[in-house]
Parts: structure tokens; C-alpha cells; sequence
């Protein structure tokens, strides 16, 4: 039987998306999650693989359902013409998404640490750029919106993919990285922050 990951070994996938690579972004958000005390134990730039896209998306029916009347309900605000199911027109999301993460280099990423889902997804923001909060990496740095999107017909560039839960995280990490690209290392700063004592500190 496997032996119980300690909390401080919690992992999570990000992906500084294309419109990221393209802004010169990536320091900035390697940055903002070192900051937190995060340890970045996977990384590779990269051209994502259609098939396994579709795989990391993972989503059934009754997402696309769900974002789908969304999107109905988008369209008719906009004054556009409805004419699929909600299905479809969710389907259609993972589509454009699909396409746009497959659109040029992106930057993969694996961050461990302490409650490291979590701690992510506060400071990436919600899906929306402008509806996220000022101070997250999507509030801060970008504009774009579910309304435009819609219009548009593509994909939200919020600059950032994170997973959402751990047990997406694991799914996530195994898809894109194999066990030998994930690199176990101690950081100096994992004393202050796990430690139980910080004996030493004082000569």
C-alpha cells in the first residue's frame, strides 16, 4: 500500500497558455508562485498534442449541458442566432479551447507544496479575467471576457490553465509529464516554512 503523501508534497498543473508565452508573461507568473513559497519541481516549453487536449479536458454531457445554455443565453442577449443544443454549443467551448491551446508554445508547469491547488487557483483568478479580483495573475493582466468570447466564437485567453482539485492535479500531471521529468529537491526555504524546529538560525 502506498504511503500517505505529507501535505507539504501536494502537487498541481499549471499551463501559462499561448496568449501567456505571446505577452512575455512567463517570469512574471513563475514569479508570483515562487513568491508563495511553491517549489517548482516539473517544467518544459512545449506544443500540446490535439488528442491528448481533448483527454486533459475531460469533460461529459452534463458540462457541456451546463455551459452550453450559457452560452444560449449569451447569444440571445447578444442578438445572435441560436440554432444547436446546449450540448453542442459545450461542446463547441472545449473545441475552441482545444484549438487555442494548441495554437503555439506553452509553458508546462508543476508546483508542489503545501495546500499547492489552492493556493494557485487564489492567485491565477477565476476563468473570467475581468470578473477576477485585482491582485490575481488574471485580474492584473488581461481583459478579455465570456461576453466577447461569445461573440467571437473562440477561447477565453486568460493566460493561465490550473487544475482545480488535487485528484484533477494528479490526472492532470500523469497526462503531460512522465515520473523521471518531475524532479524531487529540497529548497533552503522549505526549513522555514515545514520545519518543526528552526534550530540553527542563532550563532
Amino acid at each position: 500500500m502506498e504511503q500517505q503523501r505529507h501535505p507539504k508534497k501536494e502537487r498541481t498543473m499549471v499551463f501559462i497558455k499561448p496568449d501567456g508565452v505571446q505577452r512575455g508573461l512567463i517570469g512574471e507568473v513563475i514569479k508570483r508562485f515562487e513568491r508563495t513559497g511553491l517549489k517548482l519541481v516539473g517544467l518544459k516549453l512545449t506544443i500540446l498534442d490535439t488528442e491528448r487536449c481533448w483527454k486533459h479536458y475531460n469533460k461529459d454531457n452534463a458540462w457541456y449541458e451546463k455551459k452550453g445554455s450559457r452560452s444560449i443565453e449569451e447569444r440571445k442577449a447578444n442578438g445572435l442566432m441560436v440554432d444547436k443544443s446546449a450540448i453542442d454549443y459545450g461542446k463547441e467551448i472545449i473545441e475552441a479551447l482545444v484549438k487555442f491551446m494548441t495554437s503555439g508554445p506553452v509553458v508546462a508547469m508543476v508546483w508542489e507544496g503545501n495546500k499547492a491547488t489552492g493556493v494557485v487557483t487564489k492567485l491565477v483568478g477565476t476563468t473570467e479575467p475581468t470578473t477576477s479580483d485585482v491582485g490575481t495573475i488574471r485580474g492584473d493582466f488581461t481583459i478579455d471576457s465570456y461576453e466577447i468570447t461569445s461573440v467571437d466564437g473562440r477561447a477565453v485567453r486568460n493566460l493561465i490553465h490550473c487544475s482545480e482539485s488535487p485528484e484533477e492535479a494528479e490526472r492532470e500531471i500523469a497526462l503531460w509529464f512522465s515520473k523521471e521529468e518531475i524532479i524531487n529537491y529540497r529548497l533552503v526555504q522549505e526549513q522555514i516554512l515545514y520545519d518543526v524546529n528552526l534550530d540553527g538560525i542563532l550563532e
